[in-house]
């Protein structure tokens, strides 16, 4: 599993001109499941998600989690974090799980991650979805689960 991590001071999900997940401070997560990611990868990203110190504590130090802080994330369904652009103009996107067991890992991280009392905006899987945030920092990490696909579309040193 692939996530873009953002620390947000807002962010939202707008389909079709309704808004279906809006939160506060927090993070906006973009996650991408690949070809070969199994349900063992999601407590490994449902742990770094939740206690990722990436929020300031009273000395300004990155150093408290969402769970610290009590802050909400949306989680946003994205299967283009598994394009591959190396070559040629057009990304092949391959590497990503097809939908159906995509859309079921997806959906247990987010179950998860409400599990440990955390708050969980979601967008619509497969929609066509407008993300709206205002990054905070801007603080963005990359997370990538030690699964078979964590690293399947990284190009070789």
């Amino acid at each position: 599993m692939r996530a873009v991590v953002q620390r947000v001071l807002e962010a939202s999900v707008t389909i079709n001109g309704e808004k279906v997940s809006q939160i506060g401070p927090g993070l906006l997560v973009l996650l991408g499941v690949g070809k070969g990611d199994t349900e063992a990868d999601v407590p490994w990203m449902v742990e770094k998600l939740a206690t990722l110190r990436i929020f300031e504590d009273a000395a300004g130090k990155m150093n408290l989690s969402l769970e610290d802080t009590h802050k909400q994330l949306i989680v946003v369904s994205q299967f283009t974090l598994y394009g591959d652009a190396r070559k040629g103009r057009r990304p092949s996107f391959i590497d990503a799980m097809e939908p159906a067991a995509a859309k079921a890992l997806y959906e247990r991280v987010c179950e998860q991650l409400r599990a440990r009392g955390l708050t969980v905006g979601t967008g619509v899987f497969a929609a066509d979805m407008k993300v709206a945030l205002i990054n905070d920092g801007p603080v963005t990490i990359l997370l990538e689960s030690p699964g078979p696909s964590g690293g399947a579309a990284r190009p070789s040193a």
